[in-house]
């Protein structure tokens, strides 16, 4: 049940998790920035900083359910403290290492943790927010991600050059020690006694229904529909996070310093398109459109525009090739505000949690194989086949969305409509 909050102390518990996300990606940025120098201090080839990145992703899938099952169980203030900390220590630890193999165990390690940004986060927004106003919600923390990644490519270059690549790690690192305790000081969790007198039937019946347990979470085709969206779109930015410092180093020829001077351009498109997401999506609920019909212009806009990765690998042109992968980026990330907030349009507020860990666990299988199938791709061929893929995976998880959740649409759609008792 969503508790009553002021619409200040709303947009204040928003502005921290989007400031969280931001050093989430900071910190999981900072190995894609520094790969072509970590590529040649620890004799990585492709395929295997390609394992690092699956590393990393199989980190983020192991810790889903648990993390996702513990924002449920014990709520969003002390699960996401303790997110962060697991996950700031584990980044921190990277400046230690010495081999291949031990970096990308932290990196496992650290992915364990990050999941629970997601988690944490689309549950708060659910609680804290009304429906027509989650989208937009969702879009500004998630916007966070592009924002992060914006600021760790000029920001990790400039520590790499003036102190090593080691102290990237530890002031990434302790970022995240310092959000913590704002975290744990400022925010509460909404009880459920104090709630709005103007909530909806569904609201009322949704808070009254018990927990939901996991095989009937599991045979819910809603659950299948968010699963394998998430599968098809995760990848895709993921690609653009950990790979491109990689490919405009080897395949446009920049210096680590061009990279850090110009190649944060295409992340700020990126986190253009979380805002305009989410703030279409409130739009066109403004005017009086049903939320699945919603969903469908803002999710299949989204991956067509994500075709423009196509023409990437015969762009002759930097400015071309960046100005493409600006719009993919953007894209993709007004395409994934909508397809976060799916999940609070099938699913009840008690069952977010685990519908976000679930979902992850989807994102992080495909994040898993998809680095791993980039490297070899790279090594042995060259970055375009890989344009291609990310060019129509959104396409394909946004078909299987609402092949699969236009049911649960429909459902959802006729308690809202239900009269008020």
């Amino acid at each position: 049940m969503r508790a009553a909050t002021s619409g200040r102390r709303r947009w204040f518990i928003l502005a921290l998790l989007f400031s969280i996300t931001v050093i989430n990606f900071i910190d999981r940025q900072t190995v894609s920035v520094l790969a072509p120098i970590l590529k040649q201090t620890l004799h990585l080839t492709n395929t295997q900083y390609g394992r690092i990145v699956a590393a990393f992703q199989f980190g983020m899938m192991s810790g889903e359910l648990p993390v996702g099952a513990l924002m449920d169980r014990f709520g969003v203030r002390i699960s996401l403290v303790g997110a962060v900390l697991w996950w700031s220590f584990a980044t921190g630890a990277q400046s230690l290492v010495r081999t291949g193999s031990q970096l990308g165990l932290t990196r496992f390690w650290m992915g364990t943790g990050e999941c629970g940004n997601y988690s944490g986060g689309v549950k708060v927004t659910s609680l804290l927010f009304k429906k027509e106003e989650r989208t937009l919600a969702i879009g500004i923390f998630n916007s966070g991600s592009m924002i992060g990644a914006t600021i760790a490519t000029p920001l990790i270059v400039y520590l790499q050059h003036r102190f090593g690549f080691r102290a990237a790690f530890l002031v990434s690192a302790s970022l995240g020690l310092l959000w913590a305790p704002l975290w744990w000081f400022l925010y509460r969790d909404p009880k459920p006694a104090s709630v709005d007198l103007d909530e909806t039937l569904e609201s009322t019946l949704t808070s009254s229904k018990p927990a939901t347990g996991v095989r009937e979470l599991l045979r819910q085709p809603s659950l299948a529909a968010i699963m394998l969206c998430r599968f098809f779109v995760g990848p895709v930015m993921q690609f653009y996070w950990y790979w491109i410092p990689s490919y405009l180093f080897s395949a446009r020829h920049l210096s680590m310093s061009q990279i850090g001077l110009i190649g944060w351009i295409p992340f700020l498109l990126g986190d253009a398109g979380g805002f305009a997401g989410g703030w279409s999506a409130g739009w066109l609920q403004s005017k009086g459109l049903e939320i699945m019909k919603v969903r469908k212009i803002t999710m299949y806009g989204g991956s067509i525009l994500c075709i423009a990765s196509l023409l990437v690998p015969v762009t002759r042109s930097i400015g071309g090739a960046f100005f493409l992968i600006g719009i993919a980026m953007f894209a993709d990330n007004f395409l994934s505000a909508n397809m976060f907030a799916s999940m609070t349009d099938l699913f009840d507020e008690h069952e977010v949690g685990r519908v976000t860990g679930f979902s992850g666990v989807a994102s992080g299988l495909s994040g898993l194989l998809f680095p791993l199938l980039t490297g070899i791709l790279v090594d042995r061929f060259s970055y375009a086949p890989v344009f291609y893929l990310v060019a129509l995976m959104p396409l394909v998880g946004t078909i299987a969305l609402f092949s699969l959740g236009s049911k649960g649409y429909r459902t959802r759609s006729s308690i809202n409509e239900a009269p008020a008792l």
